[in-house]
Order: C-alpha cells, then structure tokens, then sequence
C-alpha cells in the first residue's frame, strides 16, 4: 500500500529533522489515503470549520496509522480556529483542559478531539502571559495556549511521523518535518533539540517508547541519546498523568516489547521503583512473571479478551512484596495481617508515584491477600474460597507465579482438580489433604466437645 507514497517521495535522506516554513505537499496521487478510510464524524468537523473560514487539518496518529495500512485509534483536528470559536460552530462540543486546552466534539460515544494551531513559547519570561502559557525551573511547560499558524503547529509536535497533516477536502498531505522518510525508515524521530523537547514535557521519552513498540520502529539514536539520563525527570510529572500514561504503555497489545525498553532507557525505575529494585536482586524470577504477565495481557487483547490494569498491577508490584511480608514475620506478625499490611504499604508508595484509583488497588489487595489463602483448604475452607468472587483472579496469579519458576508444592494443579471434579470427589481431596499433613508430621486436631447450652436467664431447663 506505501509503495506508490514512497516512490513519490524524492527528497534526499536527513539525518535530522529541522525547521522548514513550506511542506512537501503529496497531492492525491502520490499516496493512498482517500475520504472513505476516514470517520465520517471526523470529516463533518472538517468540512464545517473550512465551510466557516477556518483552516482544518486531520493530524497526527490518525494519518500516520492510515499511512501504515493500520486502524487509527482515534481522529484527532488541528484547526486555526480558537477553543472557543470551535465550541461556537458546534452545539455537541466542549471545551476541556487548562494546561492545553481543547475541544472535544461528540458524536454518541465517537469523539472526534479539535485543538488550535500553537506556537513555540516566548522567551523572556518578563513578557509572558502566565494566562497562556508557563514553564518551571527545569523547562518543563506548565501551560500550553499560546496559538500560532499552521507552520509553527508542525514545529511545536513532538515527532516527525505526528507532524503529518492530511487536509481532507482535496485528499493532500502536508509533510513539513519529514515525517514520510521517517516512516519509511521505520524511525522515531523529535522535532528539535532531543534535551529541550524532553525538558519541555518529560512524558515524550514514554511517548517515544510507546510508538516504538506499537509500530515496531526504532528510536532514532541522537533522539534516543538523552532519554537515560533525563529519565529522573519523570519525577516531575503529576501522578495521575502517569497512571494515564502506563494504561497506554501497557494497554495497547505491545507490553512485553514495551517493558524491554523501558529497562533499556531506564524508565522502569522512575514509574515502578520497588518493582525495579525488585527486578535487580532477584532478575531471573522477577523478570520472568512480569514478562508472562505482560505477554498474556497482550494475547488476551490480541483475541479481544477484557484485561483489567489491577491484575496487571498485581504482577508488576509483586516481587517487591514478599520481602516486605516476611520482614513482618520476622516481627512476630501472622502470616494473613503480615500480608495486608505490606501490600497497604506497597501500594500506599506506588500510588505517589503513580496515582492508581481506589476501584484498582482493591482488587490488587485482594488478588495478593488470596494467595496467602490459597493454601488453606482444610474443612470448608476450600468451599469458601472457591465462591469467593476474587478467587478466579488469585488462582490465576497463582499460575502465574508457579510459571514463572516458584515452588507452591503442586498448589496450582490442586486447585486446577478441585474446580473439575464433583462434591464427592472433593471431599475426598480434602480428606486425602489431612492425611497427607498428618503424615508430613502436621499435628492432628482434636475434636472439641461442644459445651452444653446455658439455658438463658429465667427460662426453664430444656428450652
């Protein structure tokens, strides 16, 4: 599908992407892209903001996917329109965010996002409208609203192969940083200094990991060059952004390739920082349940399975808490409180590093909690366990950690039986348990005789 695209393009190989005020324009007949592979709804905002005298463009990841024959998320507008001038032209809009603000544009539950042309911040500060826009000590920009033209928008994107604009009306792209030659040499590349694009907004060294492992490209080395060292920069960056930002890293059908390089760039440590201290004292056995873990979520999105982040979050936290529940043992804790209190402290760290909500760290809890559990069949026990509305999720966890080399004493193949066979049956595992503790040198039980009910008082003997 990109050979005639690729033919078209003629411009000599870059080794950097650098400013240009005129794109290479590909007209209709020189790449593959036409009005019927686009969202309808995308195009109907397209067409209205031209139709009011307003430039309107298709951008980003939407044209970049279409050029790569793969489904576009999502079909996001760049218009030289305001927020507030787009909120006009449409009754089912709204207008959203302050860092950088925007418009969001709903058709029942497809929303098509619009933002406004922008523009490269001013320099002195002493002339700045703090209203528009703002940057702290380190660069990092705190505020995003300062509107510009459609060649200062190409600029102020993050990479090359985003800077892609696919004006809809007469089916040309306007490439102005070389995004094309990118995508033909399969490469990430930033527009700009590498150093100052990650000082600006340190979530771009994520960003460029994602698009690596979604598109299976490269980083481009003088790109790739600055992210370990100014991964430490990750620390500035609100913890609810980055919950955000790890759904999408580990949510996209790429997560095990994506774990790969984020160790590779050192940017594990800075989101998970027990997990990674985990990681290196003991990598064979922590690396392992982390990959199968990420290797199954990324099977189960491929066949259209549901996959819940607190089951991922379960794994990626895990190694970092046996350590912590025997310390408590240590202590004189039991084993079950010892359990709860370490995961309370686990997560109560990782969410000031990552914000995870409530509805996850429950089932985390939960899912950790059955582990201690899972070996405690005697009696009715294993009955209970089995209806408990979490037990499918620990049992799951629980071959987890078995694949991924540790020893339960057959655990998870007991428990594989025990839900296949009938009542009867089980009784006679639960029976065939007790035997074999007693043979082991586990103490028996011994039966207690129930006391004798104390008749209430002034009710007569016998009642």
């Amino acid at each position: 599908m990109l050979k005639k695209l690729f033919q078209s393009f003629r411009s000599p190989l870059r080794r950097a992407a650098h400013k240009r005020s005129t794109p290479e324009v590909l007209n209709s007949n020189q790449h593959p892209l036409r009005r019927g592979e686009i969202s309808r709804y995308a195009l109907s905002v397209v067409d209205r903001l031209q139709q009011a005298g307003y430039q309107a463009y298709l951008v980003g990841g939407c044209v970049r996917d279409l050029l790569l024959n793969l489904e576009p998320k999502d079909f996001d507008v760049a218009t030289s329109a305001t927020p507030e001038q787009v909120r006009a032209e449409f009754r089912n809009a709204r207008v959203i965010g302050r860092r950088f603000k925007l418009v969001h544009v709903h058709f029942g539950r497809e929303i098509i996002e619009v933002a406004t042309f922008r523009a490269n911040h001013p320099q002195g500060d002493e002339d700045e409208d703090s209203n528009l826009s703002s940057r702290n000590e380190s660069g990092r920009i705190l505020r995003d609203n300062v509107y510009g033209s459609l060649e200062d928008d190409a600029q102020r994107r993050d990479f090359t192969i985003n800077a892609l604009y696919l004006d809809a009306s007469c089916e040309r792209i306007l490439d102005y940083a070389n995004g094309v030659h990118d995508i033909r040499n399969r490469l990430i590349r930033l527009i700009g200094d590498p150093e100052k694009r990650y000082q600006e907004d340190p979530v771009r060294m994520l960003r460029a990991v994602r698009f690596a492992a979604k598109l299976d490209f490269d980083i481009e080395k003088h790109s790739a060059a600055p992210i370990p060292h100014l991964a430490r920069l990750l620390h500035e960056i609100p913890s609810a952004r980055l919950f955000d930002e790890v759904l999408k890293l580990f949510l996209a059908g790429n997560a095990e390739h994506t774990f790969e390089l984020l160790l590779e760039y050192n940017l594990f440590a800075p989101l998970f920082p027990a997990a990674a201290a985990a990681l290196k004292r003991d990598p064979e056995y922590a690396g392992e349940l982390i990959r199968l873990a990420l290797a199954s979520t990324d099977r189960r999105i491929e066949q259209g399975k549901t996959v819940t982040p607190a089951f991922l979050f379960a794994a990626l936290l895990w190694p970092a808490l046996p350590a912590r529940v025997s310390e408590l043992q240590d202590k004189g804790m039991p084993a079950i409180p010892a359990m709860q209190e370490a995961a309370h402290q686990l997560i109560a760290e990782q969410c000031q590093r990552i914000a995870i909500p409530k509805r996850f760290t429950i089932p985390i809890r939960e899912i950790w909690d059955m582990q201690e559990r899972l070996p405690r069949r005697q009696g009715k026990r294993a009955d209970l366990l089995l209806e408990n509305p979490r037990f499918r999720a620990g049992y799951d966890f629980l071959l987890l950690r078995e694949d991924a080399g540790e020893d339960t004493g057959g655990l998870g193949d007991w428990w594989t039986d025990y839900q296949e066979v009938n009542d009867s049956q089980r009784r006679v595992m639960i029976r065939n348990l007790s035997q074999q503790e007693e043979a082991n040198g586990a103490p028996r039980k011994r039966k207690r005789n129930p006391r004798k009910r104390r008749p209430a008082a002034g009710a007569p003997a016998g009642e």
